[in-house]
């Protein structure tokens, strides 16, 4: 092991699928949501579309196709997601103990809206680990898989990109990540890697490396 894998300056920790079990339950609220607006959109479908993506890229997307979303969508998927987690989210198996261990700054880069982010650290008895160290795509103008929010998240807490190490789920993630400058370690422990070869994903998409348990951070 070398010495910024053991000693990185700062690490940023993606929300939604690496400190929480999210990524399916939020398809779901998608796929759903979307149904009552009369726009048909798979589980599936939408984990291939919009994994790692903010609502301003869901809404984009439509836009691009000739479809514009209602104006009533997203305070709907808002509710809906916020109510979904509030009964049904659970941490990722481990992610408290790696936190409580770690001996370096660290904080959050997420896609999600504070909301969102905030209520999932709070559920899951992850908030006395992160406090306030949450960045989000609401504070810059573009979101993953464009840098913005990780140098953002970099610049806040005084860390070199080239000293800073990502853990990310997505291929937009690990994109910003490494078009930041920055090394991208792909997490696929997941529920919506379960069927999928995430691996191969996220190493295509330029993460140094891919892991599956949270036990397994710090192994080679």
């Amino acid at each position: 092991m070398d010495d910024f894998q053991s000693k990185p300056d700062l690490i940023i920790f993606d929300c939604d699928g690496v400190l929480v079990d999210s990524e399916l339950l939020s398809c779901q609220c998608l796929s759903e949501v979307l149904a009552e607006f009369g726009i048909a959109l798979t589980q599936t479908q939408a984990l291939e579309l919009f994994l790692g993506r903010s609502t301003k890229a869901i809404e984009q997307h439509y836009r691009d196709l000739g479809q514009v979303v209602p104006d009533g969508f997203l305070p709907r998927l808002k509710s809906h997601v916020l109510a979904t987690f509030a009964g049904s989210l659970r941490p990722i198996p481990g992610i408290a103990a790696i936190m409580s261990d770690l001996r370096m700054p660290f904080c959050v880069g997420s896609s999600s809206d504070i909301d969102r982010v905030s209520l999932s650290l709070d559920v899951t008895d992850l908030r006395a680990h992160v406090g306030e160290r949450i960045y989000t795509a609401q504070m810059v103008r573009h979101g993953k898989p464009a840098p913005d929010l990780f140098l953002l998240a970099a610049e806040k807490m005084g860390a070199q990109p080239a000293r800073t190490l990502v853990i990310e789920d997505s291929v937009s993630g690990v994109q910003a990540g490494k078009a930041a400058g920055m090394t991208v370690w792909g997490f696929v422990g997941g529920s919506h890697y379960r069927g999928r070869d995430g691996r191969a994903i996220l190493s295509e998409a330029g993460a140094d490396r891919v892991f599956a348990r949270m036990s397994d951070f710090w192994e080679a």
